[in-house]
């Protein structure tokens, strides 16, 4: 895999922090899959965070609410815990390759952000593309900017 370099206009590097989304959405453990499911279409999201005693331990999204019910579990018994992944975690002070790289390496396509276990933001794929798209938008302006067509006489 090819490895892409994100660069601002002032040629700094460009960070979690820089676009991660703050406001993220929690949900306890103990919570049904239904409660979850009922929490994602009311903010339309695609996961949840899952928190315990106050810290982060899991993720629940989307996908995992399809599996968990087409395994035949009864989405208002079965708590959102069951639907816990390994928490893969990203620093806000990480490089936005660094942060896509490890969303790869972990087949994911969110990722909360954590400060000093403390839990700040997510990024999601989307938060990615769109800082590309933005950046190549940019560098384009500029290279046309800086670019005159010679003067043509006949």
């Amino acid at each position: 895999m090819p490895i892409v370099r994100f660069w601002s206009r002032d040629d700094t590097m460009i960070y979690v922090k820089d676009v991660m989304t703050r406001r993220v959405r929690t949900i306890g453990g103990e919570s049904t899959i239904s409660e979850a499911a009922k929490a994602m279409a009311k903010w339309k999201i695609g996961a949840l965070v899952i928190v315990e005693g106050g810290r982060p331990t899991g993720m629940l999204t989307e996908g995992d609410i399809s599996r968990l019910v087409a395994k035949g579990l009864d989405p208002r018994t079965t708590r959102a815990a069951m639907g816990r992944k390994k928490l893969v975690t990203v620093s806000p002070d990480d490089r936005i390759e660094e942060a896509a790289r490890t969303m790869a390496e972990a087949g994911i396509k969110k990722v909360p952000v954590l400060d000093e276990g403390k839990l700040v933001g997510i990024l999601t794929q989307t938060d990615i593309v769109n800082t590309s798209f933005a950046l190549v938008t940019s560098l384009k302006e500029m290279v046309q900017a800086r670019y005159r067509p010679p003067d043509f006489q006949m």
